[in-house]
């Protein structure tokens, strides 16, 4: 799964556009990265969509640094849905 398709009927410009790709590569690296049960093939789409929305959203909130997004993001995933 991508980002991108989530973000077709954004209001975000395209070079921001560019930051929340890299934030959402980030988060999910790291979240294949610390083997969790997120990353198996039973949950990786469901767990990409949330990762993916909470970039979104944090982004409509005013965050923008790609770092803070990524973070945040897996965070939430861990701390929502663990």
């Amino acid at each position: 799964m991508s980002i991108v398709p989530l973000l077709a009927q954004s209001a975000f410009d395209p070079e921001f556009i560019e930051t929340l790709v890299s934030a959402y590569e980030d988060a999910w690296r790291k979240v294949e990265q610390s083997g969790s049960a997120f990353a198996s093939p039973r949950y990786r789409r469901a767990a990409q969509e949330i990762v993916a929305k909470r970039i979104i959203e944090m982004a409509q909130r005013g965050e923008r640094e790609a770092t803070q997004l990524a973070e945040d993001a897996v965070s939430y995933l861990a701390r929502s849905y663990a």
